[in-house]
């Protein structure tokens, strides 16, 4: 609820409780009218329009003349268990799926990947990747350094890395384990997204072997939790 008595503005506060609701996704498509708000949080009209309106400008929610507000980006699903690249997920949802290289090299890499791969030496691959062309998450892959050396040799602009590494280079996936937490981009990656500054984002932490076991890959992804979401069908058996 809006504190009446803050010094924060009223339209402020409202504003973060929807920017909240948005990234919780209680609201994925058209919110409630004006008059609502009014009701609920015992405004006036004039401060749910000032704070419908910082969120439209900042790419939150558009306003669809004669039809009402609406959240700006409707969220991505990644199926987890299911071992599949970004670009069939996005594919998957109805947009066009896109990506950029934005460099590439032989690396040591920090002491936490050499922990988790064991890898002294690795090729880095970092690529931005876009959703109906609007920037989605930078994706930070970890490789053995004969991998990369093949993969680089790919037009990485316009190639699926799952697609290369089984089909072209004939390795197979056998199992995945994935790590999904809550963080902020790293400073050398902001420039990439269009995300306010402190903002958390979906971070995405996967390491895939191939069928004797060895770790092909490890892949970090930071992604907007404004236009990607992680989702887990389970159920329950009995008898």
């Amino acid at each position: 609820m809006l504190d009446h008595t803050s010094s924060i503005p009223l339209h402020i506060q409202l504003k973060k409780i929807l920017e909240n609701q948005v990234e919780q996704g209680i609201f994925t498509s058209q919110l409630p009218s004006e008059r609502q708000f009014m009701e609920r949080y015992n405004i006036s009209r004039s401060t749910v329009r000032e704070a419908i309106n910082l969120l439209v400008r900042e790419g939150v929610l558009e306003k669809r003349h004669g039809k009402g507000t609406f959240v700006s980006f409707k969220p991505i699903h990644d199926w987890l268990g299911n071992l599949s690249s970004t670009t069939e997920t996005i594919r998957n949802m109805g947009k066009k799926p896109g990506e950029k290289l934005i460099t590439h090299y032989i690396t040591t890499p920090p002491s936490y990947i050499q922990d988790r791969t064991g890898f002294t030496k690795a090729y880095f691959i970092k690529r931005i990747r876009y959703a109906d062309d609007i920037p989605l998450g930078v994706e930070r892959h970890y490789y053995p350094v004969s991998i990369g050396r093949e993969l680089v040799k790919y037009d990485l602009d316009n190639a699926t890395l799952y697609y290369l590494i089984e089909n072209e280079l004939g390795i197979k996936f056998a199992e995945a384990d994935q790590t999904i937490s809550s963080g902020q981009m790293l400073d050398e990656d902001k420039e990439y997204l269009s995300v306010a500054s402190g903002a958390n984002l979906l971070i995405a932490e996967r390491i895939i072997k191939d069928q004797t076991g060895d770790i092909i890959e490890l892949e970090e992804a930071f992604y907007r939790s404004d236009m990607y979401t992680f989702k887990i069908n389970l159920s329950r058996k009995f008898g």
